[in-house]
């Protein structure tokens, strides 16, 4: 017992069993030391001076003046052991010593690039996405970055929008689990480590809603749609300990998302209980004032903190607002405080008051400049992440002993394009980054010949290479198309109406098919595009996506068999513009198209089918898989009792191959309405040729529930259609009743 008091004792003086002071203890000591400035210095982060991932506001020599006063708590964009090291110097000289965090975009890869996220996402393996962002981290902090704006957990529904390939598509049950396993790998086994990085859940909220998948634009929904939806996979981070947040640039039903006390405060600090830190987007406190919400920066600055976002990053607001704003009695000092501590507790954590230098380290840095490990992962990666949208003729797998191969686009010689949007550029990057002419051309045998042509640019009218590339069709035993969108056409403020091949490659394939060559289509992309035609009159096609640093050994890996492609589709691809947005799990409603022929007062299109082009959750193999003998533990069901559900998989194929084996539920009647179907699980198994495997899924209350027009979280008894398929749309069907 009295060890017990003991320990509470020590416990009220903020002091742990060995007399050594906690992390809250240590900043409260700190904070007492502080003056108001030096507090809202910690609340103020800037970009470096190399490159800017935004509209930068800041003076170089204003900046470095302010880090020496003491004025500023983080850098973005500042990177490698050098320049962090002279960063931190400059923080070093300020008056508490107090140093700085240095942020970086670390999205799909450091060093090492793996695919946009969306292609990863299309792997379905939240092991591969795990170990990733592990790669991620170890490179990252290797360079001196402490914290990367990552992951985003934004439910897209809406390819428009360019920051779908920064995501996981449209599923919240899907995009929850890899926001997980993101967090999971940039923060590793915990924060001190040295290498594990902050982590950040962006953005919040409802960013992938914006109307018109116009990014930065205003989201208008109901609440209910909020927290069933869009919130899920941020509620999920927050429970697992994401270190930090980030605000969206858009409002949310009139509201901007950096000062709404809705998300901010009343559900990620109050009922989520948060205890990280949350930091604005890209001037996007400033920004408030375009929006119409507030009259100036000062009333933005005063808004903003109220509600609970606690950096300023890059509107040169809060430190030139806030002081006043405490002095004048606008805003409670408390609130000041609570944002200082939070961000000070991260330092803590990291380790940097004990040595601020201690993720600059030159061996570190060269350790992980070229680690061959990391590009041989990332080549499985990339293979790993192409989906396989049509093979009608079996020409895939091709042979490496094919006598003559045309590669025939404008990325089959691209490097650095290989990057995707949102990748971190180094000086190397031309030689390093493998091309997909260099990938495919490395695993033909000798006796073969790869010709090339590029036939046409990427997003212009220029024909006058179409000759040479229908010559060099000609000349071949199969065509490799290499077609899509610029690597620099998806991701932020890269918001399309039409989303179909740019410029005319769509044209250079029309000629090119009309040689009679056998065709395979390989897509480049970081959203779903539209290509019906190709989808109608092309036999063969994989979505590459944009797959990184090993971009060319991974489609030859698919290409020629030594792969079979396992991806499947996260988003749905429609058939055209009009059909946006165009999502799996929608609502019925009370005349619904049961055929597309239907057209007469339904609802339906009259001049477009209502299906997709691919649905959710497509995606072929090399081999054919055949579901079998589907059976349930229960057709009815009594309150917390749960279903056991078993489908058998079997590989009827010639080759040995992956599928994901998808679990979708309805609930049949509700007191709101329920979507059509919803995925509640998946599982990526391996079968050899022949083989066959029972799967097993279990189905619990805490599946069924969803949120009622009085944000109740809750499920209902009643009928249930319980699904399991290849895809959202190939699916065996039974029916429970599961009473509560």
């Amino acid at each position: 017992m009295k060890r017990v008091y003991f320990l509470l004792a020590l416990a009220a003086f903020g002091l742990n069993a060995y007399g050594q002071k906690t992390i809250d203890q240590k900043v409260s000591e700190l904070l007492s030391k502080m003056t108001l400035e030096e507090k809202v210095g910690q609340l103020v982060q800037y970009s470096g001076f190399a490159y800017a991932t935004g509209p930068q506001n800041s003076n170089s020599a204003t900046v470095l003046e302010e880090i020496k006063k003491g004025k500023v708590g983080s850098m973005l964009n500042v990177a490698g052991v050098e320049e962090t090291r002279s960063f931190q110097k400059l923080a070093l000289e300020s008056r508490l010593k107090i140093p700085l965090l240095f942020g970086q975009d670390v999205i799909h890869g450091y060093r090492t690039t793996f695919p946009v996220n969306i292609g990863q996402a299309a792997s379905w393996d939240l092991g591969l996405i795990e170990k990733s962002e592990r790669i991620a981290a170890t490179e990252a902090s290797a360079y001196g970055i402490h914290w990367t704006f990552a992951p985003m957990v934004d439910i897209a529904r809406d390819p428009r929008w360019g920051r779908v390939m920064e995501g996981s598509g449209e599923d919240t049950y899907l995009g929850t689990l890899i926001g997980l396993a993101r967090i999971k790998g940039f923060q590793g086994k915990g924060l001190g480590n040295l290498d594990a990085i902050m982590a950040c859940a962006k953005h919040f909220a409802a960013y992938g809603a914006a109307v018109g998948g116009r990014d930065y634009n205003s989201v208008d929904m109901s609440l209910r749609q909020l927290n069933e939806t869009y919130l899920p996979p941020f509620k999920a981070a927050a429970e697992v300990g994401v270190a930090t947040f980030m605000n969206s640039f858009n409002d949310i039903n009139g509201i901007p998302a950096t000062a709404n006390q809705y998300i901010l405060r009343d559900l990620l600090k109050g009922k989520w209980n948060y205890k990280g830190f949350v930091v604005s987007d890209w001037g996007s406190i400033g920004e408030m004032v375009n929006h119409g919400y507030t009259k100036d920066k000062a009333e933005a600055a005063e808004k903003a903190i109220i509600a609970g976002s606690d950096m300023d990053m890059e509107s040169r607001v809060y430190m030139a607002e806030l002081p006043k704003l405490v002095k004048d009695g606008k805003v409670d000092p408390k609130f000041i405080d609570d944002a200082a501590r939070r961000i000070l507790i991260k330092k803590f954590e990291m380790g940097l008051f004990e040595d601020p230098y201690r993720f600059s380290d030159e061996k570190r840095q060269k350790a992980q400049t070229d680690n061959h490990e990391n590009r041989k992962f990332g080549r499985e990666f990339g293979s790993k992440s192409i989906v396989l949208l049509k093979n009608q003729k079996n020409i895939l797998p091709l042979s490496t002993s094919t006598k003559t191969v045309a590669l025939i686009g404008p990325f089959g010689k691209e490097t650095v394009a290989n990057h995707g949007f949102w990748s971190v550029a180094f000086k190397d990057d031309n030689q390093r980054i493998v091309s997909q002419f260099d990938g495919i051309k490395n695993q033909l045998d000798k006796n073969s010949t790869l010709l090339y042509a590029k036939g046409c640019n990427a997003d212009d009218e220029d024909r006058s290479m179409f000759a040479e590339a229908i010559e060099t069709a000609k000349k071949a035993d199969v065509v490799i198309m290499t077609l899509g969108e610029g690597h620099a056409m998806s991701g932020e403020a890269k918001s399309r109406s039409n989303l179909h091949f740019s410029g005319i490659q769509e044209e250079l394939l029309k000629e090119i098919a009309k040689t009679g060559k056998p065709i395979v289509l390989m897509i480049n992309a970081g959203r779903p595009l539209v290509f019906d035609w190709a989808a109608d009159n092309i036999p063969t096609i994989l979505y590459t996506w944009w797959l990184g640093t090993e971009a060319g050994n991974s489609i030859a890996d698919v290409l020629f068999g030594t792969v079979n492609p396992s991806g499947k589709l996260p988003m749905t691809f429609p058939r055209t513009e009009g059909q946006i947005p165009v999502y799996y799990n929608h609502y019925n409603t009370g005349r619904p198209a049961k055929t597309n022929k239907e057209r007469s007062y339904v609802s339906a299109y009259i001049d477009l089918d209502n299906d997709p082009k691919f649905p959710f959750g497509y995606g072929l193999s090399y081999t054919n898989f055949k579901y079998s003998d589907m059976t349930l533990s229960s057709e009815n069901l009594n309150g917390n009792q749960s279903l056991q559900i078993k489908v058998n998989v079997s590989n009827n194929g010639n080759y040995d191959g992956e599928e994901v084996v998808q679990l979708y539920i309805r609930d049949l009647f509700g007191k709101v309405v329920r979507p059509v179907k919803e995925l509640k699980g998946f599982q990526k198994i391996f079968l050899k040729k022949g083989e066959t495997k029972t799967v097993n899924f279990t189905l619990t209350p805490e599946n069924l529930k969803f949120y009622d027009d009085q944000l109740n979280f809750d499920w209902e008894g009643g009928e249930f259609e319980i699904m399991i398929g290849t895809n959202s749309q190939e699916v065996q069907t039974k029916k429970i009743n599961w009473n509560k």
